[in-house]
């Protein structure tokens, strides 16, 4: 049977290395992306260059319309989905809280807490045998920022990511019996794009002694975490909340 996974923000990064795993271990990849479809696109080319299976699928997670129409597409074209990872987020440029903008806070919360929150219901009307689905795994993408608070730096993501952390909770618990397992991958340092568009391209490198591996991580080690949760090897395990930190 063909299994099918939907990674939101799949076009770079902690998105873009579980996209092209996953379609290593036998994944059909549906690769979401917001505006750049030119980075999508080549991560769909390396999958199928190597022998798997992948599409594209555009959708701003935090417009309603958009990923039900991603979800329509992936349906119609696929079939129900087995797999999703709630990847796709941001952050803004470093801030107190007293500087920061109402309109930061509903931007930041919109994408990186809702949009998981409304991917996650269109994933489960699909999967979940209550609706006549077969079950299958989501994974949602939160940050040791949850655990660490990220003052004066990025207060207001650490908050979303915490609230990703509650809902994972919650959400493993309510669909437990009806064949879904519900996890999150809490990333520490890790070297991405996300960095710079925060403003700061250097930040791995200049925080990485506060690790106490004393390196940051890589796009491909959270991979590695994300493709395994999803997968039956992990068959028991549902609700963690599992650190990739370097022991950050």
């Amino acid at each position: 049977m063909r299994k099918i996974l939907l990674v939101t923000g799949g076009s770079r990064g902690i998105g873009a290395a579980t996209c092209i795993l996953a379609a290593q271990k036998g994944w059909a990849v549906v690769v979401n992306y917001a505006a750049n479809a030119k980075a999508a696109d080549d991560v769909v080319a390396q999958i199928k260059a190597a022998g798997g299976e992948a599409m594209s699928a555009q959708a701003d997670v935090a417009q309603e319309d958009q990923v039900l129409a991603m979800f329509s597409k992936v349906h119609t074209t696929w079939g129900p989905l087995h797999g999703l990872v709630n990847n796709a987020g941001i952050v803004d440029v470093t801030a107190r809280l007293d500087e920061m903008s109402m309109a930061r806070w509903r931007r930041m919360f919109d994408i990186n807490v809702l949009g998981s929150m409304l991917c996650a219901r269109e994933a489960i009307r699909q999967m979940s045998t209550r609706h006549g689905g077969i079950g299958g795994s989501i994974v949602n993408l939160s940050s040791a920022a949850a655990r660490l608070g990220a003052p004066s730096q990025y207060l207001d993501y650490a908050a979303a990511k915490g609230a990703i952390d509650s809902f994972t909770l919650g959400l493993a618990k309510e669909v437990a019996g009806e064949g879904i397992r519900v996890n999150a991958i809490r990333p520490g340092l890790i070297d991405t794009e996300i960095h710079a568009s925060g403003g700061l391209p250097n930040r791995v490198k200049e925080l990485e002694h506060l690790v106490p591996a004393k390196r940051g991580g890589s796009a491909m080690e959270v991979a590695q975490a994300i493709v395994w949760l999803l997968s039956e090897d992990a068959s028991y395990t549902t609700m963690s909340l599992l650190d990739v930190s370097g022991g950050r």
